[in-house]
């Protein structure tokens, strides 16, 4: 089965411990209930949406609010730069969602 970890009780993402596809997904960590549903793929060591998440609702992951939602979120989608905005960098809006780089610099 398809394996995901949740940090804290308060979270409302799990980490992708391999990459996940529709269907069941077993939480493993002390903060896990027993599985989750995948909508979609979610590629390794990204997030997963335990539940539904509203747009402009916290992301919370450690804990911790780690971004802000910035459209609806289905329970078992794909949470990253697509559809959160980090609250610690004001740039995560302009990073390439699958690598991570800049979009609003050139590099000569």
């Amino acid at each position: 089965m398809q394996r995901a970890f949740v940090i804290a009780g308060e979270d409302n993402v799990a980490t992708a411990l391999e990459e996940l596809h529709p269907g069941d997904v077993q939480l493993l960590g002390d903060a896990a209930s027993s599985t989750a549903e995948a909508a979609g793929d979610v590629p390794k060591g990204h997030k997963l949406a335990l539940r539904d998440i509203a747009r402009g609702e916290k992301i919370i992951k450690y804990g911790v609010v780690i971004g802000q939602a910035t459209a609806d979120i289905p329970a078992g989608s794909w949470v990253h730069l697509h559809n959160i905005q980090s609250v610690y960098d004001e740039r995560s809006s302009h990073l390439d969602i699958l690598t991570g780089a800049p979009k609003d610099t050139k590099y000569e």
